[in-house]
């Protein structure tokens, strides 16, 4: 089976295994995935991920976050660019989410960055992706 979309299976993966509260998600290895998941644990959504050598093509494991009372750290986990619909954005466009409470995720050409990064290096891409 040919996986066409590993942003938006990564994203389900950890939005599936947040509302069940399970501990950590498994997701298939890949360079954006390991970005998307840097930028995660950088802002502070996920405790940490490592990859996984499997035999196949790999994979990597985000151990999820949660409240002291067990609330959700990410309450929204959305795909912005998709396959048939690329959205590109300069820096001086990219969305605000929650009025920077939330966090927008960029593929630019240095790498996988938040909002907060792109604005800072004035650098503007494809908007992956948006977390709240």
């Amino acid at each position: 089976m040919s996986l066409s979309d590993n942003i938006a299976d990564m994203l389900t993966r950890i939005r599936n295994a947040n509302r069940i509260q399970r501990s950590e998600a498994m997701v298939r290895k890949s360079k954006i995935c390991l970005g998307i998941a840097a930028v995660l644990k950088e802002e502070g959504y996920i405790r940490d991920f490592d990859a996984i050598d499997d035999g196949r093509g790999g994979l990597v494991r985000v151990q999820l976050k949660y409240g002291p009372a067990g609330e959700l750290i990410i309450n929204t986990l959305d795909r912005v660019s998709r396959p048939g619909r690329r959205v590109y954005c300069p820096c001086s466009e990219i969305p605000q989410v929650m009025d920077g409470l939330g966090v927008a995720i960029v593929s630019t050409n240095k790498g996988v960055l938040s909002d907060h990064k792109c604005r800072e290096m004035k650098v503007g891409g494809e908007l992956l992706c948006t977390v709240s």
